[in-house]
């Protein structure tokens, strides 16, 4: 839905090159060339009033003087001249253009503001400014000022850089790896980075997409594009940037941990993107995806080599990474012994001696392929005297071709590493589709990059636990707290009023109880201390948030005398050193001793990109030193709460050690779903940590924790303050049938991929047809999930439950980038047509999509399918004939003249609009 215009821009019949020039080295002059030499079968023009001809190309004074109007054009005139262009080029109905001059500046004012108004006007879709320009090499179009030309291929690559996009080109060519398109974005001023993820996530010629990323401008499309994009092919991004130190001001520990690119990396996994650190890297892994490798079924990796040295530290490398060089089972060895000499290694590596020929190579490799134990194979050689690299390359070669061929899908990824002849036997391995590195270092990076990807894919598809079961926040609650405290114009929670907002969540936290004076405080503190339980003071300040700093806080008071004498010590302390300082007294909290317990840090931190972010790691004092954290774009499940604990080597001390018992495995994570739901209910909190938090086999215990909040701002229509949109609770209700019965409906639930493999099940097959357009019999985990999974943001389905909570009727919609139009689909339980069922949903969907800001809601419908067209109908859906199909009808509604019609108007009761 954000692609529209850009089918005609990557794969025109027509183009014309605005500001072509005869000078052979301006970059006019270039584009047409790599035209030319590249073999665009299409017609091309050259405009340009200043010459009659440019080489062999007439030229002429402007795009209405044309004798075809193109489908795209590629503009190397001055910045000034750019607006009169695309305006002449819009009034054509031209679909796209590549913008390759710089200067336009930017914001309100600048002639990029005025480009894009006029592309806008008009339907134009405009690639740059600024920008090295598109390669589609299948088509012959090089619209570029690129170098080389590469060789078609199945590799996309989108770059914010016109130089890393001319890099990868140039490696490209070096090794043979073709490119099914290459898009150099430039400034972004239209088609972005999530637009071209919609692009080459459905592009049939596309297998893989590489992305070089500097910023991301809109994180919602971008989460949105890039998680549908890594559901259907892998995704590999390399950011710049890295170092850049962020939030270095934060007023909470959470939002000094919390730097621009851990946040960038926590979004990259939240996506299932895999990301990589440098061009290195990159080229790895388009060494892999461009060789149509597949991901290993596992992280066991075997090493065939004829140097135990290089096996070696290709093992460590391994064991660095995460990876697993599992021990040869007798089964193997015997097999390998009775092929080997007896000098093999008798382990992994398998290392087959220095005097290894082909021969040996083979024997071995024979056996390896068919360990069930090992997912995939590295073969090594360092060239000695006895059998030159390149017969053994070729042997190894042919010997895996014919596995692949015999194995087919199943067939075992096998890597090379050729040391030191690596560029001797590339052609041999090019030749057949084997990935090659210089190194063993370089071959098992690439290994855990196919490892990393497949745990991410696995990861984006995990269906989640229920959590309705676990929690109930009382939302009015905790918003009345925060309401109150911003009434008074605080922009911080006291720690009163951060106790009353962690029982709203059933956060556990250690009592708190507030005193004005000491005479007070000592009895506040004496139900303690008749526990044997000694007491803590701390200085009670809406102006202080770091009360140590001020000499506010006193530990371990066992008598009231000691408490009274602490109350006066700390008032005073605070008084001294922030005369200008409210002080409402004192707080008093039991001090609890839990000798085992963990000490975590669990907050939320505000990023200018992607919004909350949810982090986690050790905690204490010493936190900004250990730096022991990782973080999560919320909303979290227990999966993603449960990896995001897991990503930090805190991680290791909550499961039981020594005589240290465990801490419940649901505790932790738990905890952090409490905060990401507060995240979602209460946008005014713009910082929150909580440090320590006891964790032990008890559960745990908030000891201490800061509320930072601001008056939030009003959202706006189809757009939420997180990069990835909750769960919208606020559509949970009930829907009327025109028979007057009642359903419930609710948005759908990634944990309702169960319950959606069953209803499709039930679904009938002439059902199936008219919604799918082709009969579907395969509900396989990975089609229902991507049924399930939404984002909430362009996607959103709602499910009609019946009495025993089975789903009898989805209905789902998917808006576009600009959220103006919407696709909808609906399906309902074949049991159950007749009923109204699909009348309500379908008013649901319109009644949603007006409240989202919507214009447009439209539909493919078979025109067989006679019961969907005539509801179209009568609710006011335009209806035509698809030009492409003949059997496929196009339904369209305009929102903003819609006002309800037929029995569905009235059908969504208690859902809000």
């Amino acid at each position: 839905m954000s692609t529209f215009g850009l089918e005609k821009t990557f794969t025109p019949k027509r183009l014309a090159i605005v500001g072509g020039s005869p000078r052979s080295s301006s970059i006019g002059a270039i584009v047409l060339r790599n035209l030319v030499t590249g073999g665009f079968a299409g017609e091309i023009a050259v405009v340009n009033s200043r010459y009659g001809r440019i080489g062999d190309q007439r030229t002429y004074p402007s795009l209405t003087s044309l004798p075809f109007v193109p489908d795209l054009i590629v503009v190397t005139t001055p910045a000034a001249s750019i607006p009169e262009i695309i305006r002449e080029a819009g009034g054509l109905g031209v679909a796209g253009a590549v913008i390759i001059s710089s200067g336009l500046g930017h914001g309100a004012g600048s002639i990029a503001e005025a480009v894009l108004q006029a592309a806008n006007a008009r339907g134009l879709r405009i690639v740059g400014p600024n920008c090295l320009g598109i390669i589609f090499p299948a088509i012959g179009l090089s619209a570029s000022f690129a170098a080389r030309q590469p060789v078609s291929g199945s590799l996309a690559l989108i770059s914010q850089s016109g130089a890393i996009a001319a890099a990868m080109i140039d490696w490209g060519a070096e090794k043979s790896v073709g490119f099914s398109g290459i898009v150099s974005i430039g400034d972004q001023l239209d088609v972005d980075v999530a637009d071209l993820l919609d692009y080459f996530a459905l592009d049939s010629n596309t297998r893989a997409i590489l992305l070089y990323v500097e910023a991301v401008k809109d994180a919602r499309k971008f989460m949105s594009a890039a998680r549908a994009a890594a559901r259907i092919k892998p995704v590999v991004v390399v950011k710049s940037g890295r170092m850049a130190q962020g939030a270095r001001a934060a007023a909470t520990h959470t939002g000094a941990l919390a730097g621009s690119d851990a946040v960038y990396d926590a979004a990259f996994r939240r996506a299932g993107l895999l990301r990589v650190y440098d061009l290195r890297e990159l080229f790895d892994c388009a060494e892999l995806l461009g060789r149509h490798v597949d991901a290993p079924k596992g992280k066991n990796l075997t090493i065939l080599t004829n140097g135990g040295g290089i096996g070696i530290l290709a093992v460590d490398r391994l064991a660095e990474l995460g990876g697993n060089a599992p021990a040869l089972d007798a089964a193997i060895v015997a097999k390998l012994d009775a092929v080997l000499p007896p000098t093999w290694s008798r382990a992994n590596p398998v290392d087959i001696a220095g005097d290894a020929d082909a021969e040996r190579y083979l024997k071995a490799l024979d056996v390896l392929l068919a360990d069930p134990a090992s997912h995939a194979l590295l073969v090594m050689n360092v060239e000695t005297a006895v059998t030159p690299a390149d017969q053994i390359a070729h042997a190894v070669a042919e010997r895996v071709r014919a596995h692949r061929a015999a194995a087919g899908y199943t067939a075992k990824p096998v890597l090379a590493a050729w040391v030191g002849t690596d560029q001797l036997v590339a052609p041999i391995f090019d030749k057949a589709a084997i990935p090659h590195f210089p190194t063993e270092d370089d071959a098992v990076r690439a290994f855990m990059h196919l490892v990393k990807h497949d745990e991410a894919m696995k990861s984006l598809m995990a269906t989640p636990p229920n959590l309705s079961s676990l929690f109930a926040p009382d939302v009015k609650a905790a918003r009345s707290t925060i309401d109150n405290a911003l009434a008074e114009g605080r922009s911080w929670l006291d720690p009163i009023e951060i106790s009353r907002l962690f029982a709203a969540y059933s956060i556990p936290m250690v009592p708190t109880l507030s005193a004005a004076t000491p005479d007070e405080a000592a009895g506040r503190a004496e139900p303690f201390l008749a526990q044997g339980m000694p007491v803590a003071i701390k200085i009670l300040s809406r102006d202080i948030t770091h009360k140590s700093d001020v000499g506010g806080v006193k530990l371990g008071l066992a008598t009231k005398v000691h408490v009274q004498a602490a109350a006066a010590e700390v008032m005073a302390n605070a008084k001294r050193l922030r005369p200008e300082a409210r002080i409402d007294g004192v707080m008093v909290q039991p001090m609890i001793v839990r000798a085992a317990a963990r000490e975590l840090i669990l907050g939320i931190a505000e990023d200018p990109t992607f919004g909350p972010v949810i982090v986690f790691g050790r905690g204490g004092t010493a936190v900004e030193i250990v730096k022991d954290k990782s973080l999560a774009l919320p909303p979290l499940d227990m999966n993603l709460a449960n990896d995001l604990v897991g990503r930090t080597a805190v991680a290791r001390l909550l499961p039981a050690y020594r005589d240290v018992a465990a801490v419940p495995p649901d505790a932790v994570p738990l905890t952090l779903v409490k905060l990401s739901q507060m995240a979602a209910d209460c946008p005014e909190i713009c910082g929150l940590d909580i440090n320590p938090l006891l964790a032990d086999e008890n559960g745990v215990l908030a000891l201490d924790a800061r509320v930072a909040i601001r008056k939030a701002e009003k959202p706006v229509a189809g757009q939420s303050r997180f990069a990835v949109r909750p769960y919208p609770s606020q559509w949970e209700g009930q829907l009327k049938l025109r028979s007057g019965e009642t359903v419930a409906v609710r948005p759908l639930r990634p944990e309702d991929e169960p319950a959606i493999a069953g209803f499709l099940s039930g679904i009938s097959q002439e059902d199936l047809r008219l919604r799918f357009f082709h009969a579907v019999k395969d509900f396989s985990h990975q089609f229902t999930a991507r049924l399930t999974q939404l984002d909430y943001a362009r996607s959103m389905a709602f499910v009609a439950l019946g009495a025993k909570n089975e789903i009898m009727g989805v209905a789902r919609l998917h808006s576009d980038s600009r959220y103006e139009k919407a696709e909808y689909a609906i399906l309902i339980d074949s049991k159950l047509k007749g009923k109204g069922l699909g009348w309500a949903l379908m008013q649901l969907l319109i009644d949603y999509a007006k409240a989202e800001g919507l214009k447009y809601l439209s539909g493919q419908v078979l025109h067989d399918n006679t019961t969907m067209l005539t509801m179209c109908r009568e609710l006011g859906f335009g209806v035509t004939t698809d030009p492409q199909d003949a059997s496929v009808a196009l339904v369209s509604l305009d929102l903003s003249a819609h006002a309800g019609a037929g029995p569905a108007a009235s059908s969504a009761q208690s859902i809000p609009a």
